[in-house]
């Protein structure tokens, strides 16, 4: 079995993305190998998943058992001391050189980067080893919520870098035409972020979970509760939508100030949250909501040329949206006619669209048939067979050539 090794900049716990194509890479008969970040008491240094698949995790600071001891024994303490920002920068190289050492012991034919948080290091373990380079562009992070102190090395890390990949994806057609114009490169492949298929029929999770009492349609946001998302705009929304509950899946940084404006608007009986759940739960939440909601701003040109996970979840779940009209959105939700589009930032527009799902059961019914359709063209089975290919393609030393 060739061994494909794969890297990511977190601990590999709700990375659907990453999981998916080491699951099909691993049942194609190949060995794949995932390199992580591991933190104490949360993960596992090393464990190998159902499908064969072996995960191996890296510390995020050095001498952490070390550090950990101290920690306990300090325990009783009432404040402790971040560590400061060179210590931040050496605990990071270190994780690095820690990953890159590994990886390139490994001796895999191919290394796979996800994000370009990973790309150096797996450039440089692919050179040190002899193995072949993939990069997944997850997002493009020279235009990204929150990146923009980094978008100037992040440009010069892809620029120079992606084109001695010999292979390249990402998630979109948008960012596929983006990533190929910007660095001279062959346009990558597109695989959209979709789901597997999965049964999962309608149910009373959120409504039994959360111990809902009125037979109000409810309106999830299932994904990070970052800036950027809209989510602000939306409890604000959620104010005048009359008849609805909303339930927000997920965390994050605005997990706490969006409670707070949940209790400053008096909504915490209409608006709930769910912290994170494993990616094998969350189809059955999504399915026991009855419209999705996907709010996002147009704040960079990340957001601008998304579609996202959640726009697949909600139609593997048969669900009716409303979403912001951005191109990648729009194409999915248009050809399949599966719900409503509103203007990015406009209020008005989505408090209208929210309004008109909620009061009208019939159009809900509607959109909610054609999204069952749509899933079984929207999923991931659909789209696998062209990630074998490329690595076909890309072991027997053919250049990459996309539509």
């Amino acid at each position: 079995m060739k061994k494909i090794t794969m890297i990511v900049w977190n601990e590999f716990r709700h990375d659907a993305r990453v999981l998916k194509q080491a699951q099909t890479l691993q049942a194609a008969g190949y060995q794949v190998t995932v390199f992580a970040l591991h933190t104490p008491g949360i993960t596992r240094q090393k464990e190998t998943l159902s499908e064969g698949i072996r995960v191996i995790r890296v510390a995020r600071r050095p001498f952490w058992r070390m550090r950990a001891a101290r920690t306990g024994r300090a325990r009783g303490s009432s404040t402790q001391a971040s560590p400061p920002a060179l210590w931040r920068l050496i605990a990071r190289l270190w994780t690095h050189l820690s990953l890159l050492a590994q990886m390139a012991l490994h001796r895999a034919a191919v290394i796979h980067a996800h994000d370009v948080n990973t790309l150096p290091t797996a450039w440089l373990a692919a050179r040190l080893s002899g193995a072949q380079l993939v990069y997944d562009a997850h997002e493009i992070s020279t235009s990204r919520e929150g990146y923009s102190r980094f978008r100037g090395c992040v440009a010069r890390i892809e620029r120079t870098l992606m084109p001695r990949a010999q292979a390249t994806l990402t998630t979109t057609a948008t960012r596929a035409r983006f990533f190929a114009r910007a660095y001279g490169i062959a346009r990558p492949l597109v695989l959209q972020n979709r789901p597997r298929l999965t049964a999962c029929p309608p149910s009373a999770r959120i409504r039994e979970e959360l111990g809902l009492q009125q037979a109000w349609p409810i309106i999830v946001y299932q994904g990070g509760l970052q800036q950027g998302r809209g989510l602000e705009r939306l409890l604000r929304i959620a104010a005048s939508v009359h008849g609805a509950y909303f339930v927000l899946i997920g965390g994050g940084r605005l997990t706490l100030p969006l409670m707070a404006l949940s209790r400053e608007l008096g909504l915490t009986e209409r608006v709930h949250f769910i912290p994170t759940v494993p990616l094998a739960d969350l189809p059955s939440y999504t399915a026991s909501a009855d419209i999705g909601v996907q709010p996002i701003e147009n704040t960079c040109l990340n957001h601008f040329t998304t579609d996202s996970n959640k726009l697949f979840e909600y139609v593997s779940a048969g669900l009716p949206v409303v979403a912001s009209d951005f191109p990648e959105i729009r194409r999915v939700v248009k050809t399949h006619d599966i719900g409503l589009l509103v203007s990015a930032g406009d209020d008005l527009q989505m408090r209208t669209a929210l309004q008109c799902l909620v009061d009208s059961p019939a159009l809900r019914r509607k959109y909610a048939r054609n999204a069952t359709r749509a899933r079984s063209h929207l999923n991931w089975e659909q789209q696998e067979t062209q990630l074998v290919a490329l690595y076909q393609r890309l072991l027997a030393g053919k250049a990459q050539v996309y539509p």
